[in-house]
Formats: structure tokens, C-alpha cells, sequence
């Protein structure tokens, strides 16, 4: 353990240092004045680590007293657990309690007991080890938090992007979507969903393989999400080749132009489908929900009316968005 020793006189510092060194204590640094001390400790340097464990000052020093520097020292975020033990005279003792305000933990009464002397240094600094333990304890505690915080988020991005579009999947598009629908309840605002499918996808993967599949699955997940405006709006895979988009705060008309918009993005990335009847390139069918949630309606409404819109788009001709209006399209 280092131990400070800040005295004006340098027969109280040697008479000090000898005690301590027999008892031990062999790990001393000795100042004569508040300022040397504020030195060796780097008063202002907060980004310096101090290694000192306990500073026994003298009350009354020339230039500034041993109250004033304990006041300045533990004014300190970095020296606010270094214990302050006081040394002071019979006659002086009136001065502790100004001592014990400035953040002085124990006292000594000069001529020393060596006794007394050992004795006190020996509890403050057992007290200063566990002080010492707790904050390690403490410091692991919180590392040990964070790392289990951040594997939590990694786990529940993992559980929330679809492993082969890199996108939302259908469990967080369902937390976000009820989310959602709750906030827009209270809010009384508008609530948009898109479904979107990949137009005879399951001829361009009969004929292009798997892998291409797959790599049309990602690019049109790509093309989705990058074409929202909004940080609100999430792009989701749905299952196999179908997609959902959420929109909140957005009415039909607002959501119909999103639609569009991401109908003509898809057709314009010239995915190459030979084998579609809708023509050379990969594109979409949308259908586009939209309504203001209240406690009267389902749910599950504006998704089995934004899949009911979609399935009439590709039943009139693929490549098209149409609109869930009131039971009909």
C-alpha cells in the first residue's frame, strides 16, 4: 500500500516514515507542503491514474492547511476514495470537526503513540482494500453487463433480420406492426400496409436455380427497403417470396404512391426473367391496405385486406398495385 505523508516539519515526515517502515509500511512518499502534495497526486490531471491508497496530512501547514488542501483533494472525482488521516496536536483538536467536513476519515494526535499510530493507519487502509475490492467488483459487474446487453442485441437482431435478405423478418415485423397499430390508436392516425409478392417466382427459380433465387430474393429486399423515406417505414420478408411494408401515419393515397413507387424501383433493377408472362424482367404485385385502428376493428385487418388487394393484383395481370377499398378493389 503507497502512503503520502504531507508535513511542514521534516522531523514529524522522518519520525513518520521510520514508524511506518518498521510496521511495514515501506512504500512511502513524503511532501512538506499542500502544493508538493497536489503535485504528486495530479490534482488536475483526471485522466492520470493516482496509485495512493491513504495521505496523512498535517492540520496546520504554512501556505495552505491541511483542511484547505483536503477540501481541494477531495473536490477531485479521481481522489475522492483516497482516504484523508488528519495529524494534530492536543491544542488542535478543535479543529476536526472542520477537518471531518472537508472529507478527513480519522485523526492523529502528535507526539505520536506508535500504537495508536500503526492502529489507525492499519483501519483506514483494510477499509481502503475493501473500498479497492467493491470497486473492482462493481467495474466487472458493469462490463459483465454490458457485454450480456450487447449479446442481447446481437441476439435480438439475429432473431429479428431474416437470415437471407438482410432485412426485417415476419416476428419483427408482427412486434413492430402491433406496436404500431397501438401507437396509432391512441393517436387516432392512419396505419398503411403494403404486400408485396415476386411475380411467377417459382418459374425463375425452376429455371435459374436456387441460388439465383436466392439472389433475386435479396436484391428485391434490397430495392424495398432502400426505397423508404421515412425512419418509421419498415420493409419486412413475409415468407418465401412475399413482402410486407408498414407505414405509419400514412393514409391510403399516401400509401398507394409508395406502392407505385416501389412496383417501378423493382422493374427498374432489370432482374432478368425470361420465363415470366408478364415480360423479360422480374417484377411485383402489391396490394395496399390502410385505415385508422380503433377498438372496433381486428388486428389482423389491414393484413388480410392489403394480402386480399394483392391477390386481385396478380389475378388481373401481375406488375400492378390495387388498393383495399371497403370490401372491394
Amino acid at each position: 500500500m503507497k502512503i503520502l505523508v504531507v508535513d511542514d516539519f521534516e522531523n514529524n515526515r522522518l519520525l513518520l516514515e521510520k514508524t511506518l517502515n518498521e510496521a511495514g509500511y515501506e512504500e512511502l512518499i513524503l511532501a512538506s507542503s499542500a502544493y508538493e502534495a497536489f503535485e504528486i497526486l495530479k490534482l488536475d490531471d483526471t485522466a492520470t491514474e493516482v496509485d495512493i491508497d491513504l495521505i496523512i496530512m498535517d492540520i496546520l501547514m504554512p501556505g495552505l492547511d491541511g483542511i484547505e488542501a483536503c477540501s481541494h483533494i477531495k473536490e477531485k472525482e479521481h481522489l475522492r476514495d483516497v482516504p484523508i488521516i488528519m495529524i494534530t496536536t492536543k491544542n488542535e483538536t478543535g479543529l476536526l470537526h472542520e477537518a471531518f467536513r472537508a472529507g478527513a476519515v480519522d485523526f492523529i494526535v502528535k507526539p505520536f503513540n506508535k500504537v495508536e499510530l500503526l492502529a489507525r493507519v492499519n483501519s483506514v487502509l483494510t477499509l481502503k482494500k475493501e473500498m479497492d475490492r467493491r470497486k473492482a467488483r462493481e467495474k466487472e459487474l458493469i462490463e459483465v453487463t454490458r457485454k450480456l446487453e450487447e449479446a442481447n442485441q446481437k441476439l435480438q437482431e439475429q432473431t429479428s433480420i431474416d437470415g437471407l435478405t438482410g432485412i426485417a423478418n415476419r416476428w419483427a415485423f408482427e412486434q413492430y406492426y402491433e406496436n404500431e397499430w397501438k401507437r396509432c390508436m391512441r393517436e387516432a392516425n392512419s396505419l398503411s400496409l403494403i404486400m408485396a409478392d415476386i411475380d411467377v417466382f417459382k418459374a425463375f427459380n425452376d429455371n435459374y436455380g436456387h441460388l439465383a433465387g436466392d439472389e433475386c430474393l435479396r436484391q428485391i429486399a434490397t430495392v424495398l427497403q432502400q426505397s423508404l423515406k421515412r425512419p418509421g417505414d419498415l420493409a419486412a420478408r413475409y415468407g418465401g417470396e412475399e413482402f410486407v411494408i408498414v407505414l405509419p401515419g400514412t393514409d391510403q393515397a399516401g400509401a398507394q404512391i409508395v406502392a407505385e413507387e416501389l412496383r417501378k424501383k423493382v422493374e427498374e433493377k432489370n432482374i432478368l426473367h425470361e420465363f415470366s408472362p408478364v415480360g423479360d424482367r422480374v417484377t411485383i404485385s402489391l396490394g395496399v391496405a390502410s385505415g385508422v385502428p380503433h377498438a372496433g376493428l381486428e388486428r389482423d385487418v389491414l393484413i388480410s385486406r392489403a394480402d386480399e388487394a394483392m391477390y386481385c393484383a396478380k389475378q388481373e395481370g401481375r406488375n400492378q398495385v390495387k388498393v383495399y377499398r371497403d370490401g372491394t378493389k
